[in-house]
């Protein structure tokens, strides 16, 4: 699937809270303007209800006031009195233009235009000096129909004010679902808008987290390919153009190990050769003197072969992922292997070897379980001062196979355990030793045990340094990988 992103990831930001936030806001002021207008229409509602009710009541006063008036001008046959009629009669027209205002039906407006069309004839025989008194009585009796008028005028009025509240809660119910289908609506918009702009955002995250591990598991075959705005692109371009330098440097590095194991070899023979003819004598008796010269060019020889093998061995492990061969495998088996080989140098310094080794075996590559204890016991031996004593003692856990290896040398100071088995990393007391080392001794056996499924450690327990290998009993072969996420210190 293709996705399209604007040119800046700040911008792709910026547009997803944008439409995030739009279908919300689109909400809030529709319901903003229903809130008003539902508002709105309760204050005309309240006005007119008042008003209506104000005047029903002026129009239900007025009406008797205006009987009153004639009754004592009929009965009194004072024509003065018309003055007080007239004041209660401009009160009474005054009502019915307040009435012509509100909202009333046709059968409202005939009452009141019966009510001010009545009255008007009983003013006009009021005022009429030539009324006879039987007309001036009929014309009072008159104002029982207006009455009954006014009463049907409160009546529909009250059934104005029922009809608007009515419609006011009609209004409000409207508003109410409106409101709840937005908000039905909406959910499944925002939803969509979080969940698409999130795999938006994510996507091309993903691939740089991707990309930056398998640099880090110094995995270059792959190229980095990152998707999304512009900006994430070129961050994806470098980070390849990183793997392709990276990858220029691992090459280069290799084959300079390779070519530089290799030039070594052609005069370490003419030496190793050299050296076994003297000390064999084969060019003449030597004097005890020079037998000890040649019994120092041969040891120094065979160690300058060993550094050689290491250097070898670092590079195959790092120029390709190496397999395991696992087959059942006696620890004293390979413990004896080693000791052949170190016999010489626990010699030269009379070193003490203390190993306890039970009938323990596990399965394992026996040739990488064998670099593994020859670096620890060839690194305990460098470090150890004449006379001391080596500890090499096997465990069998519950899963597990626990090796450590122990000397009394000067041990590892808190500040190097920082560096913990790091290639080519020789710790402080390197230089004081007789046989400079290469630094990648240790980073082997971390590699080698990490293959096993197993681990490398320093334990901090005494003076010395203590090197502790864990190794399962049966293990699940995966590719040596280099390992940067927990330094340990190295020697």
């Amino acid at each position: 699937m293709r996705f399209y992103y604007p040119r800046s990831f700040f911008t792709l930001l910026f547009v997803g809270f944008a439409l995030i936030a739009l279908p919300l806001m689109i909400a809030l002021i529709n319901n903003a303007i229903s809130i008003d207008r539902l508002g709105n229409l309760s204050q005309k509602a309240v006005y007119q209800a008042v008003q209506a009710t104000q005047s029903s009541r002026k129009l239900a006063e007025v009406i008797p006031a205006m009987e009153r008036a004639a009754h004592q001008m009929l009965i009194l046959g004072d024509r003065s009195l018309l003055d007080t009629y007239r004041v209660h009669r401009n009160q009474l027209l005054a009502t019915a233009a307040e009435f012509r205002t509100l909202p009333f039906d046709t059968e409202q407006r005939n009452a009141l235009g019966e009510i001010v069309s009545g009255e008007a004839a009983i003013y006009a025989m009021l005022s009429d000096p030539a009324t006879s008194a039987e007309d001036l009585q009929k014309a009072v009796q008159s104002f029982v129909g207006l009455a009954e008028g006014a009463r049907e005028i409160n009546r529909r009025s009250n059934a104005l004010i029922d009809r608007e509240v009515e419609n006011m809660r009609s209004t409000a119910r409207q508003a109410q679902h409106i409101t709840l289908w937005q908000l039905l609506a909406l959910f499944p918009v925002v939803i969509f808008l979080v969940v698409g702009f999130t795999i938006l955002i994510a996507r091309p995250i993903r691939q740089i987290d991707a990309a930056i591990r398998r640099l880090g598991q110094a995995d270059f075959s792959a190229p980095v390919q990152v998707g999304g705005p512009e900006d994430l692109q070129h961050l994806g371009e470098r980070l390849d153009w990183m793997r392709l330098r990276l990858a220029d440097l691992e090459q280069q590095k290799n084959r300079f190990l390779r070519h530089m194991s290799h030039e070594l070899k052609t005069p370490l023979t003419a030496l190793r050769e050299g050296a076994e003819l003297l000390s064999d004598e084969i060019v003449g008796k030597l004097t005890p003197e020079q037998r000890e010269v040649a019994e120092i060019l041969r040891h120094n020889s065979i160690e300058l072969q060993k550094l050689i093998e290491d250097l070898l061995s670092y590079g195959a492990s790092q120029s390709h992922k190496p397999s395991l061969d696992l087959a059942k495998v006696e620890l004293r088996r390979v413990m004896s292997r080693v000791l052949d080989d170190q016999k010489l140098a626990l010699r030269g310094k009379r070193l003490k070897l203390n190993v306890n080794m039970h009938e323990l075996a596990l399965s394992a590559d026996f040739e990488k379980l064998r670099v593994m204890l020859d670096n620890l016991v060839s690194n305990a031996i460098k470090f150890s001062p004449a006379g001391a004593t080596i500890t090499v003692q096997a465990t069998q856990l519950a899963d597990a196979v626990q090796i450590d290896v122990a000397d009394e040398g000067p041990g590892i100071s808190p500040e190097e355990r920082k560096l913990v088995f790091e290639p080519f990393y020789r710790g402080q007391y390197a230089a004081d030793a007789l046989v400079k080392g290469t630094g990648i001794g240790l980073s082997v056996v971390r590699e080698y045990a990490q293959m096993h499924g197993g681990s490398a450690e320093i334990v901090d327990d005494g003076p010395g340094a203590h090197i502790r290998i864990r190794l399962p009993l049966s293990p699940s072969p995966a590719p040596a990988q280099r390992a940067v996420a927990e330094p340990e210190t190295v020697r």
